[in-house]
């Protein structure tokens, strides 16, 4: 395993890390969460992304108990808030009732005395940032969480609660959470500049397109899977889509590697890029995406990546 520092602060995280998105305390049981955890943490992993909204707590309880037995210190967990999680009107968003309040129920959920971040899982037009930002900072300052971070946040509002904790001395946000994959590039033009202007890592979500990017759906939409379950994949499971994945699969052959670790590689080509965060259902996932830290990925490969995407950014 490799590992990278969370933007310019001294945390550092392993570049393939592993989330409870859509899987743990739902499709997912709670032995093989464990199997696969113990898989992932013997593999190096460090980083586990969770948040209140995955099954409804379920995720946070399950990955909580899996952990349970390992060294805290060793490992680095997150969490999120801004769902609703109840029809309690203030039991949702980034308030600072709901923040003070989510954090001690992810915390028991989990089961442990703190969280090495905490995210904002989307901007809350209903709460000022300087609310949000005061809150956030109050946390660290009680050792409740080590750091916070945006999610899904979009340029300006980030570069907002950046310049807001500085004007009030407070802990400013050290991590944005993005999609980013082969088929998603929108970070590029002006978040991934804003974040590094402010020393700010990200740590992505679905680098592989929700399993797209393995190939899987190459001969159709096998029975059981997220694209039959979800309809997360819905607007990318096209013939155009498809077609593209399937020459990335023969390049990826010609290297020697798979799919899927080709496009792993291909997001933690930027330096921005702290790590990658995997979805896993059984301890073979994890371990094919960790040997992604390995590839170096060409010039030329890179170029042939370009051409096979047709994707150039503004």
């Amino acid at each position: 395993m490799k590992y990278r520092r969370l933007g310019k602060a001294g945390i550092k995280v392993s570049e393939i890390s592993i989330g409870g998105w859509l899987t743990y305390g739902g499709s997912v049981d709670q032995k093989i969460t464990s199997n696969i955890m113990a898989a992932a943490i013997d593999l190096g992993v460090n980083f586990v992304d969770l948040s209140d909204i995955y099954s409804r707590g379920e995720a946070e309880k399950v990955c909580g108990e899996a952990l349970k037995n390992y060294q805290r210190s060793d490992l680095v967990i997150s969490s999120k808030l801004f769902w609703p999680m109840s029809d309690n009107i203030n039991d949702r968003g980034l308030s600072r009732k709901h923040i003070y309040e989510s954090i001690e129920k992810s915390l028991k959920r989990i089961g442990t005395d703190y969280l090495d971040i905490y995210f904002c899982h989307r901007f809350d037009h209903d709460t000022e940032v300087e609310e949000t930002v005061r809150a956030m900072d109050d946390l660290v300052r009680q050792g409740k969480i080590l750091y916070w971070g945006t999610s899904v946040w979009d340029a300006g509002q980030i570069e907002n609660a950046a310049s807001t904790a500085e004007s009030y001395h407070c802990y400013r946000p050290q991590v944005e959470q993005p999609r980013y994959n082969l088929f998603d590039r929108h970070i590029e033009s002006s978040i991934m500049p804003t974040c590094s202007r402010h020393g700010i890592g990200l740590v992505v979500w679905s680098p592989l397109a929700q399993g797209l990017l393995t190939g899987k759906y190459n001969d159709g939409i096998p029975e059981g899977s997220r694209g039959q379950r979800t309809d997360w994949l819905k607007e990318d499971l096209i013939d155009d889509h498809l077609d593209r994945v399937r020459q990335l699969a023969d390049l990826a052959a010609d290297l020697n590697i798979t799919i899927g670790q080709l496009a792993l590689a291909w997001v933690l080509r930027r330096e921005e890029v702290s790590s990658a965060i995997t979805g896993a259902t059984r301890p073979k996932h994890i371990e094919a995406n960790v040997r992604a830290v390995e590839v170096e990925l060409s010039e030329e490969t890179l170029a042939r990546i370009e051409e096979i995407m047709n994707e150039k950014n503004d």
